[in-house]
């Protein structure tokens, strides 16, 4: 079923082809619900088993335009694993500090240490997303960095990182409506950044970088997947999917014990 939301390596995605509305076989929230968290459920012990294991880690990435739940995700995915098992790392604007080395410095630095499961909430894909858009890099080096992305991850995957790239999709009237309802709700009006609204503007602008980016940077060792995610719950479902698919191909063992088990404890 997975193939029908993976970019497959070396074509062409095209935003056209992407349905932010698709529910999959569900016919609403209801009948998703016991998948879903037979799904969850299922993460917490593989994850213990990759923590005891201690030689491999798993890196998720979050992409998204703004509003389409990533956090949301975070939360309602991983809700039932062992925090010390789990790091999140959001990447804001970089720091002066960050600027003044390669793109990706500040990003090997939060790759997950072997046993646990790393979260980026954006990520390195920043880089040539919202610096395309604004211009602040050419065509020219987009590309070169597309090439240095790919080396960078084949390089995490070839020293155990197994890395799972989710972007979430949203529809633009999608996006309207949760933006609006941020600033109704009280309790959510803190979330709300008028310059999501500049952002907003340039809604085809950031279609277009996606669409060269999933492209150029879905490989056989790290392929994207384009999450269907106008329904929060569909979007949860498809991501605890995959994420519980991934811990069971890597198959984590417990590591042999370093005493017999005939010793009783008195």
């Amino acid at each position: 079923m997975m193939k029908r939301y993976t970019v497959t390596p070396g074509q062409t995605l095209h935003w056209s082809g992407v349905n932010p509305d698709d529910h999959g076989d569900f016919a609403n929230e209801a009948d998703s619900l016991d998948e879903t968290e037979a799904c969850v459920r299922k993460i917490d012990p593989l994850q213990e088993r990759l923590y005891a294991e201690g030689q491999r880690s798993l890196l998720i990435i979050l992409q998204g335009m703004d509003t389409s739940g990533k956090d949301g995700t975070i939360r309602h995915v991983m809700r039932g694993i062992n925090p010390q098992g789990c790091q999140v790392t959001s990447f804001k604007a970089p720091t002066p500090d960050e600027r003044s080395h390669d793109f990706l410095w500040r990003i090997h630095q939060h790759v997950p240490q072997k046993g646990l499961i790393g979260i980026f909430n954006r990520s390195h894909y920043e880089d040539v997303l919202i610096t395309r858009v604004h211009r602040d890099i050419s065509a020219k080096e987009s590309a070169r960095r597309f090439k240095e992305i790919n080396d960078f991850e084949r390089m995490l995957v070839h020293n155990g990182t197994t890395i799972v790239k989710c972007f979430l999709a949203i529809s633009k009237s999608e996006q309207r409506r949760r933006l609006q309802a941020r600033v109704d709700d009280p309790q959510k009006r803190w979330k709300f950044n008028p310059a999501d609204l500049t952002e907003r503007r340039l809604w085809d602008q950031y279609a277009k970088a996606y669409t060269e980016a999933l492209s150029a940077t879905s490989t056989k060792h790290a392929p994207w997947y384009v999450i269907p995610a106008n329904h929060k719950w569909y979007r949860n479902y498809l991501v605890a999917k995959i994420v519980r698919g991934t811990l069971k191909q890597m198959n984590p063992k417990i590591p042999p014990a370093a005493v017999s088990s005939r010793i009783k404890v008195k």
